[in-house]
């Protein structure tokens, strides 16, 4: 059993210790609530780079006294340099009963007269003098209907009244509307970018067309096949095919 006296120097180390380790330990500061705000170095960075403006800086205010939000707030805005001449604003129609009464009559009769595949039905429907039917020809001639054989892929011109078929059942576009000159046009890619038709529009286009003549169309950026155009008043203006 150890003796009092080895036990007292025993005791007596273990304090001595004890005072040595305390010495070497660094001293924390104990800080009322009151005092944290002035611990903090005056142009240190808060986290995120977020530092709050300092007592003499005013932030960005805008007309109605706000302030500016800055680059918190992005607000998007056309590019200076952008394109607007690619907005399409044409208007298509395919219902023929929003067009004139005389329209309509019109359309239905070349209707008539190209489902019946004799061309020579087309004639009574041409306009004749100074308001004549303006026609494509390859010819030299005056008469219409001799003019649309010329340019048809067969001797009678029963291409050209397919063609005239394919025309008429796709969508319409007013022209010079409100004008002296207003005319119902078809089909409707007449006042249409090539470029910028939707996957149904190209649909309607091939219907009329092959891809190599929508090709073609592309690098040129217009239509340019037949188009069919009649006045307000019912008058067959033309039938016409080119640029």
């Amino acid at each position: 059993m150890p003796s009092r006296d080895r036990i007292a120097r025993l005791a007596g180390v273990l304090v001595f210790s004890a005072a040595l380790l305390a010495a070497t330990l660094p001293v924390a500061t104990v800080h009322a609530l009151s005092d944290i705000k002035d611990l903090a170095p005056e142009d240190a960075p808060l986290e995120d780079g977020l530092n709050p403006p300092k007592a003499d800086e005013e932030m960005p205010v805008v007309e109605d006294g706000i302030p500016d939000p800055g680059p918190l707030i992005q607000t998007e805005t056309p590019p200076a340099n952008g394109d607007l001449s690619q907005i399409d604003p044409v208007t298509v129609y395919y219902e023929i009963d929003k067009a004139p009464e005389p329209v309509q009559r019109i359309h239905r009769l070349i209707l008539e007269a190209a489902k019946t595949g004799d061309i020579e039905n087309l004639r009574p429907l041409f306009e004749r003098g100074a308001n004549a039917t303006l026609v494509s020809s390859a010819d030299d001639t005056d008469d219409p209907i001799l003019a649309l054989k010329a340019v048809s892929g067969d001797e009678d011109g029963v291409e050209v009244l397919a063609i005239l078929m394919d025309l008429l059942s796709t969508g319409y576009i007013i022209q010079d509307e409100g004008t002296p000159e207003e005319a119902y046009v078809w089909p409707y890619f007449v006042g249409k970018a090539i470029n910028s038709l939707t996957p149904v529009e190209k649909v309607e286009l091939l219907r009329i067309v092959t891809a190599g003549d929508v090709a073609g169309m592309q690098e040129l950026g217009n239509y340019n096949f037949f188009r069919v155009g009649i006045t307000a008043d019912g008058r067959w203006k033309f039938f016409l095919t080119g640029d």
